[in-house]
């Protein structure tokens, strides 16, 4: 019977999965698990399920990302639904306001806003106005635009060469932004070139009372006559 060296070196491998001081799971080496190697299929297994997970990832990435675009768009709509309610009723309201504009377009045609607190009060007024955006178009000797004014008279024969043009405005037009609130009520002559590359109106053009109401014109041989 051999005896054993007493000075032999004993060596103890822990296996236990717990480390018994810490509590934490311990990570053992494929190698040292039972049967020292590692299990058949264990490295198919893994790969089959990383690919799995990553497909996985890429099938959210592309869900999260297509949310991310819808949520744009509505974002894009409802501020533009937004600013458009926001303009119908800026341009609502201030439509109501046109006739008063009117009624001061009239008076300052007569002298009555010359001085004095009205003409204070139509300053500020169409100052507002004009901060909101609002514009006023329709002049004397531009041409003939149907789709800004609408003619209540027209002189002329409208022969070759001719171009309808604004010969008065009986009363204005009004835009808010691109938006046409108001066309303009204008008289259209029929005008001809010169030589001299002038434009040459062939009759006058009527006015209207501040309801817009054309008044009638007085025949000019009748009055040559009396």
């Amino acid at each position: 019977m051999t005896e054993s060296n007493p000075h032999e070196q004993v060596t103890v491998t822990d296996k236990r999965r717990i480390d018994p001081e810490t509590g934490e799971v311990r990570d053992i080496p494929l190698g040292d698990m039972p049967g020292g190697s590692e299990p058949a299929g264990l490295t198919d297994q893994s790969v089959d399920t990383t690919d799995t997970t990553v497909d996985k990832v890429a099938e959210l990435t592309s869900d999260l990302q297509r949310v991310q675009a819808d949520f744009a768009n509505y974002r894009k709509r409802a501020l533009r639904d937004q600013q458009a309610a926001a303009d119908r009723a800026k341009a609502t309201v201030i439509s109501q306001l046109l006739g008063v504009l009117d009624d001061l377009d009239w008076a300052r045609k007569h002298g009555d806003l010359d001085s004095g607190p009205l003409k204070s009060v139509a300053d500020k007024l169409m100052s507002a106005l004009t901060g909101l955006g609002l514009v006023a178009f329709g002049a004397e000797g531009e041409d003939f635009d149907p789709g800004l004014h609408e003619a209540v008279q027209h002189e002329g024969d409208g022969g070759e060469g001719s171009k309808p043009v604004i010969g008065d405005v009986l009363r204005n037009g009004y835009k808010l932004g691109e938006q046409v609130l108001r066309h303009a009520l204008v008289g259209v002559v029929d005008t001809v070139a010169s030589d001299g590359s002038e434009t040459v109106v062939t009759d006058d053009a009527g006015q209207v009372d501040p309801d817009g109401n054309a008044i009638p014109q007085v025949n000019k041989a009748q009055n040559q006559g009396n």
